[in-house]
């Protein structure tokens, strides 16, 4: 007979467990942030007062949930343009020795550069409101790490696994379908993941630099320059809830495509 000790923990608790912690220092930072802007008396438009904003999000809905959406049709576009050109590059380069070694060095020295600095660039490119400028700095911030953890992980392989395939006579396609790119899969998320929340503020600023007077970007710096602050955090707030959206979506995504890898399987069944 199964003891209530010996019961494993139900999906619920699981899920209080892992949320609850982040869910009150959360809820008490918030709090904290209410008090100090009493206490101290700042003023509005130096830090409103999170009340303040959740009514200014209230009353502003109609205006900042579209401006967010114009802006995430950039970030998302961008961010697929730069992730498919990542993968693919990086498949010629773990392919060809010469082609990595050559582009490697390049690749991390760019990454390394304020991309945001071409935003004056591609605005003239493309022009100042044609959303494609924003995607293309979008996908050049999003391209660079994905093709260096994708090289990685078609490239850092267990020479175990490689002896193994080797005996069983298997073909270089075969190599890269069953070992190479699983063993990439982990490295490529874990790229993608932090490319959500680069392109979403690859998207806003680069809007600063000038664009359609729907984005997000847009509405921030023109609300920021009327001294119209709690507007402004609004349309942050905007901005947060659709990287954390973004974020989400390619981790269910992850979990979809590897539900194989161990931290896959380490998180369902804690």
């Amino acid at each position: 007979m199964t003891t209530a000790a010996a019961r494993p923990p139900s999906a619920l608790r699981i899920a209080a467990r892992r949320y609850l912690p982040a869910t009150l220092i959360f809820l008490g930072g918030i709090a904290l942030w209410e008090l100090i802007v009493i206490v101290f008396d700042i003023q509005g438009f130096l830090l409103p007062k999170p009340s303040r904003i959740a009514s200014t999000f209230v009353e502003e809905f109609s205006v900042v949930v579209p401006a967010g959406w114009f802006t995430m049709k950039e970030a998302v576009g961008g961010f697929v343009i730069g992730a498919v050109a990542g993968v693919l590059i990086a498949l010629t380069t773990a392919r060809w020795t010469v082609v990595k070694d050559g582009l490697m060095p390049f690749a991390i020295a760019v990454n390394a550069t304020p991309i945001i600095a071409l935003a004056p660039i591609m605005n003239n490119w493309f022009g100042i409101t044609n959303p494609m400028a924003k995607m293309a700095i979008v996908a050049v911030i999003v391209f660079f790490p994905v093709m260096i953890n994708m090289v990685r992980g078609l490239t850092e392989i267990d020479t175990r696994q490689l002896e193994l395939m080797r005996s069983y006579a298997s073909t270089p396609r075969e190599l890269l379908l069953k070992v190479r790119v699983p063993n990439a899969l982990p490295y490529l998320f874990s790229a993608l993941k932090v490319g959500t929340s680069l392109s979403v503020i690859a998207a806003i600023v680069s809007e600063y630099f000038g664009g359609s007077r729907d984005a997000l970007g847009i509405y921030i710096s023109q609300q920021a320059a009327l001294f119209h602050f709690a507007e402004a955090w609004a349309a942050i707030l905007v901005a947060s809830f659709s990287g954390i959206i973004f974020y989400l979506i390619v981790t269910l995504i992850e979990r979809a495509v590897m539900p194989w890898h161990s931290s896959i399987r380490n998180v369902a069944g804690t």
